[in-house]
């Protein structure tokens, strides 16, 4: 059966309580509107301080919320709290681990489904062994259809604004590296897009180091829902395409999965086309390459393409691969300088492509240059090795 909370957590144990307080809530329900956001930190804080003194009458206390307020912030008054965020020894908490998913659930799935559902929704991990997602196993369970359950009770709009206003390279959400500082600071006045990602689930530890100097964590998706989903949430805010992304989505599948470059060259120009004029006249993001990658990234990653970003190799960082089926497309993406292309030329000058000959059947070299002025693809070239 799945773990029970522990009785006796280090300093918590003077403290018992039946119920879970979420410590955030109030805060993040204003968070946009600043002012409101710290007075209502100031009340938080104050309720905490009063738990202080009453250490010899309670005996057990546990608190957990979407996201962790510093604790000079919010806790100043209550400096006896452990953190147990990312203890191995507590890890497996607040999901099911992969032994506990198969004891009790196993006779309700086959073979095939537990290896779908795993890809779905496992993948969860606070620096010990990855667990499931519950509300979204027992959603599946019962309505037996692969659908972002979790993601879906939620709309994450001011980590999307967040997002759009830091201008956040969106393919770095496949790998990002940080350390302890970064994951733990958190406040009104000062939000950090790693930071609110990982705290609000939409990233986990998928592999730390800690050392004499200190400890770094590499950060990425936890599942296909969370990639799938947040992916399809980011290009829509990138592109206002709700009518039309889901359209031109299918033919980029079919397209990659019939090796049919031009037909892909088509989609992602209608995609660019169809972005409103508006859209750019407040700022300079024609101007920006990150920002035409992280279109194109999004776009892929919210289909549920295989897609890596930021691959590196020895001679330098490749910007885009995507994998369907036996098929590998290797992209890179520039602003054109002038009238003459680039992006095809340095793949093929980097030799970024050798180090998948011989994984797959077919492997294609995909160059994009966009024009500023255009807003859209100037040149889109490719070659099959």
């Amino acid at each position: 059966m799945p773990k029970k909370l522990p009785i006796g957590i280090s300093s918590f144990e003077k403290i018992r309580s039946d119920e879970y307080y979420y410590d955030d809530k109030p805060i993040l329900d204003r968070i946009e509107e600043r002012e409101k956001a710290r007075e209502i930190r100031e009340v938080l804080k104050s309720l905490y301080s009063v738990l202080k003194p009453l250490d010899s009458y309670l005996k057990f206390v546990f608190i957990t919320g979407v996201t962790k307020f510093s604790k000079v912030s919010l806790f100043s008054g209550l400096n006896q709290l452990k953190d147990i965020t990312l203890s191995s020894k507590y890890a497996t908490i607040c999901g099911y681990t992969q032994e506990e998913l198969e004891a009790v659930f196993g006779e309700l799935l086959t073979k095939e489904e537990l290896s779908a559902v795993r890809c779905w929704y496992n993948g969860y991990s606070f620096c010990g062994e990855p667990v499931y997602n519950p509300f979204d196993v027992l959603l599946y369970l019962s309505e037996r259809e692969f659908r972002p359950y979790w993601f879906e009770t939620g709309t994450p709009s001011f980590l999307v604004k967040l997002m759009f206003e830091k201008r956040f390279y969106l393919p770095k959400m496949e790998k990002f590296i940080t350390d302890e500082y970064l994951l733990g600071s958190f406040d009104v006045d000062r939000i950090e897009v790693p930071t609110l990602l990982f705290q609000a689930g939409y990233l986990t530890v998928k592999k730390w180091h800690s050392s004499i100097e200190g400890t770094y964590y590499v950060l990425s998706y936890p599942n296909k829902e969370v990639r799938s989903a947040l992916n399809r949430v980011l290009f829509y805010a990138l592109t206002s395409l709700e009518e039309e992304g889901g359209r031109l989505s299918l033919k980029a599948r079919e397209s990659l999965k019939r090796g049919d470059a031009e037909c892909f060259g088509e989609v992602l120009r209608s995609l660019f086309a169809s972005i409103p004029y508006e859209w750019y006249r407040k700022n300079n993001l024609n101007e920006y390459e990150g920002y035409y990658a992280s279109v194109v990234y999004s776009f892929l990653a919210g289909t549920g393409l295989e897609v890596v970003a930021e691959e590196y190799t020895s001679k330098g960082r490749i910007d885009l691969v995507v994998r369907v089926d036996e098929k590998l497309y290797v992209i890179e993406f520039k602003v054109m300088e002038g009238d003459k292309a680039r992006a095809l030329e340095e793949l093929k000058r980097k030799g970024y492509a050798e180090r998948y000959r011989g994984q797959v059947r077919e492997v294609y070299l995909v160059g994009i240059d966009f024009d500023a002025e255009e807003r859209n693809i100037k040149a889109f070239e490719w070659e099959r090795m």
